[in-house]
Formats: structure tokens, sequence, C-alpha cells
């Protein structure tokens, strides 16, 4: 048996749903596979109606950024002036996005492969549905109601967290835009298509609680596995978001 065939079975018994949408965060380290092989086993899993779809985040073109600022650190004002004139200007196309793993740049390359237009929270996705889910991507809503995540979450897209725990997972963020009250916001900057910068007002996005929220989800809304030494989750989108909505609602609002 292949490791691609091996990874199909495995994906097909943890309950991957052929003809779905499937939102999957991935590690491949120490498995041996390569991307693309990880790739097409998701497809087959999936099948031909199936749609599949990655973070394609690029926080390194934002000057709000963690990672820009990691990036920075040490240069002098002049110097950080110099290389936030340098930054490429994001092109979905062509913007690589290594701070989400090599899955995630595989998917965005290959032909046919759908990318929404966010400077700095983009996804990419294939499949029949991955232009439907992912195109109108607002520039100014990171990952909101005017994101790709509201659209998968309204066609109850699966989640699978692929050797990778909850602290990446990026549904969540939805839970953050819709907790009562509502998260504070802050100014953002992104350079985007063209080369223009943008600047926009969106919800603070704070993920340190998101290991801590994965370990308190309904043990009906999981399925657990493991591939490679790693554990392996996969979620239904709706009851994740939902849930987590619950308790971001609850614990944040008292500790705000």
């Amino acid at each position: 048996m292949t490791d691609g065939t091996r990874l199909v079975r495995f994906l097909r018994e943890l309950g991957v749903r052929p003809g779905g949408v499937l939102l999957v965060h991935a590690s491949l380290s120490g498995t041996g596979l390569a991307p693309a092989v990880v790739r097409d086993a998701l497809l087959e899993a999936l099948g031909p109606e199936g749609t599949l779809v990655t973070p394609a985040f690029t926080p390194e073109n934002s000057d709000t950024s963690d990672r820009h600022r990691a990036l920075t650190a040490g240069l002098t004002e002049q110097e950080r002036e110099v290389y936030r004139a340098a930054m490429p200007a994001f092109d979905p196309a062509v913007s690589p996005c290594p701070a989400v793993g090599a899955l995630a740049d595989c998917v965005r390359v290959t032909p046919g492969a759908f990318r929404s237009a966010h400077p700095q929270t983009s996804f990419a996705a294939l499949g029949p549905r991955a232009r439907d889910l992912l195109a109108g991507h607002d520039p100014y809503c990171h990952l909101g109601e005017r994101s790709p995540l509201a659209r998968l979450y309204a066609v109850n897209a699966q989640i699978l967290l692929f050797r990778v725990g909850f602290e990446v997972c990026s549904a969540l963020h939805l839970a953050e835009y819709r907790m009562t009250p509502p998260p504070p916001t802050r100014t953002y900057r992104c350079v985007a298509v063209g080369g223009d910068w943008i600047s926009y007002e969106d919800a603070v996005l704070d993920d340190s609680d998101f290991a801590v929220i994965g370990v308190l989800l309904p043990r009906v809304a999981l399925a657990r596995g493991e591939f490679a030494g790693k554990a392996v989750t996969l979620l239904e989108m709706r009851d994740t978001v939902d849930a987590a909505q619950r308790q971001m609602s609850g614990y944040r609002r008292r500790t705000a």
C-alpha cells in the first residue's frame, strides 16, 4: 500500500465527507510525505464533487503584524522604512504563504486553484466550489462575516487539524467576530494588489486561548485519530464555531 493510499483510507475512516467542503490546517514535518501526496490524498478522499480549502495567510505583507515586527526586530527606524518600502505587493497568483505550511503553499500553486483576495488573510481552494466560497473576500475584513469563513460555516464545512492543535484553527476567529459583546477593533495596514497600502479597522484577533477552547469543545463535535505519531482531529465547523462563540462570550467578557 502506498503512503497516499494509506492516507486516503485514514481520512475516510476518520469521517471526511465525500462531496463535502474541508478546511485543512496541517503540519507535514515528520510524515515523510510530500505536500503533493497529501493534497492528492485529501482530494481523493473528498471525491470529484468535494472542495479542499487551506489558509494562505501572508502576515509578512502587513506592517502591523507580529510576523512583520519579528522580521524587523533590531532594525533602526530608517532601516525599517527601507524594509517597508521594499515589501512586495500582494498578488494572489504568486505571493507565497510560508507562515501556514507546505500543504497550503502546494494547494495555492496547483493548476485550477482559486485564492481569495485579502492581502493578509487569504484562503486557497481546489474543487468545484472553490470560486463560489472564496470570491468576494472583503479586503477590510480578515476572518469575519465578509470572509470565506462565513461561507464555509454556511455550507457546514468540516475542519481537519492534521497533526496540529486548535491554536491554529482559523475558524475560531469567526467565533470571535460573533461574540457578545463584539471584540474591540484595531488598525491594520497591508500592501495590497498593485502596491497601494490600505489601512482599516477590524476586530482584534486573539488566538492565545484557542488551545484551551479546543480542550473544552463538546466531544460529540470531534473525531480523533493519529497519523505519523501526532493527533489528527476532524470537526464540524458549525458545531465548533457555535461552541467557541458561547465560550468566548462568557469568560472573555468576564476577563475583559
